[in-house]
C-alpha cells in the first residue's frame, strides 16, 4: 500500500502543472490617470519590462489594434492613419496573416509596427514552454515572409491572459509584453452602438502616455478613428510608437528573433 501511494505521489509530482492565470481585462481609466485596478498587476509585471502606459508627464498617445480576423474594415484603417500621419502598433494572429496577407503588407509599407498576437491564439498560461516558443515563433516567420520586418519586439497575449511564467518564458524568447491603459468592449461586430460612442468612450478615457487598445472588426472604431485623433491633437497630444515607449522606460531592446 504504501509503495503504491509513493508511485502515486510522484506521478502527481511529474505531472504538468498550469499554474495560475491572471486576465489584463478592460478597467475604464479617465482623463486624468489610468484605472488604478491596473497598478495591483504593477509588481507582477515589471521584472519582465512589460508596458501598459507611458509617462504620465508626457502627452503621447500609443495606438495598438489587435487583429485576429479582418472584417473589411482595416484598409480604411490604415488609410486614416496614412492621412493623418499617425503610427500604429498591429498585432497579428496566424489567421489574420494567412487571410490578408495584403494588409499585412500594408501596414509594414506605411511603417507600422507588427506584434506578435501569437499564430493560433492560445491561452498561454495552459501551454508549455516548447508549446509557446513554437507558437510565437511560427507567427513571427510567417510575417517575415510578407514583410521587411525583421525584428518582431511586442507581443501581445491572447485574451490578455498571462501568469509569471508566460511572462517569464517570453521574455527569455526576446519578446516585451504590451498590454494597455485604455480599452473598451468594441469587437462585438453585432453590438456596435455608433461611431459616436466609440470616440466618447475613447475621449473619456484619454489620458497622458495612454496605450490604446483598440478591435479593427469595429464599424464604429473605423469611423471614430479620424474625429478622436483629430481632438487628441486639438488638446495638445501626440501619437508615438511602442518604441518610444519602450526608449523612455529604459528598456533594452531584445535580441532579433527567438532563441
Amino acid at each position: 500500500m504504501m509503495r503504491k501511494l509513493m508511485i502515486l505521489c510522484i506521478f502527481i509530482l511529474c505531472l504538468p502543472t498550469v499554474g495560475y492565470a491572471e486576465s489584463w481585462g478592460y478597467k475604464k481609466s479617465d482623463e486624468k490617470e489610468v484605472a488604478p485596478e491596473f497598478g495591483r498587476y504593477t509588481s507582477l509585471v515589471e521584472p519582465f519590462d512589460a508596458l501598459y502606459k507611458g509617462n504620465g508627464e508626457n502627452r503621447k498617445i500609443y495606438l495598438t489594434f489587435d487583429n485576429g480576423y479582418e472584417q473589411g474594415y482595416t484598409e480604411e484603417v490604415l488609410q486614416v492613419l496614412r492621412k493623418k500621419d499617425v503610427p500604429a502598433t498591429f498585432f497579428l494572429t496566424g489567421h489574420y496573416v494567412k487571410s490578408a496577407p495584403e494588409l499585412v503588407k500594408q501596414m509594414n509599407r506605411d511603417g507600422h509596427l507588427i506584434g506578435n498576437h501569437s499564430y493560433s491564439h492560445r491561452d498561454f498560461t495552459t501551454l508549455s514552454k516548447e508549446e509557446l516558443k513554437q507558437d510565437v515563433k511560427k507567427l513571427e516567420e510567417e510575417v517575415k515572409k510578407l514583410t521587411s520586418q525583421e525584428t518582431m519586439t511586442f507581443l501581445r497575449p491572447p485574451k490578455g491572459t498571462f501568469n509569471e511564467r508566460s511572462l517569464e518564458w517570453t521574455r527569455e524568447m526576446g519578446y516585451i509584453h504590451a498590454f494597455w491603459s485604455l480599452a473598451f468592449v468594441d469587437w462585438n461586430t453585432d453590438r456596435q452602438k455608433g461611431w459616436e460612442h466609440a470616440y466618447q468612450t475613447l475621449v473619456e478615457q484619454v489620458h497622458p502616455g495612454a496605450v490604446v487598445l483598440l478591435h479593427t472588426v469595429s464599424e464604429d472604431n473605423k469611423d471614430a478613428l479620424a474625429p478622436f485623433i483629430d481632438e487628441m491633437r486639438k488638446r495638445g497630444y501626440e501619437f508615438g510608437t511602442l518604441n518610444e515607449l519602450l526608449a523612455q522606460e529604459n528598456v533594452l531592446l531584445p535580441m532579433s528573433g527567438i532563441r
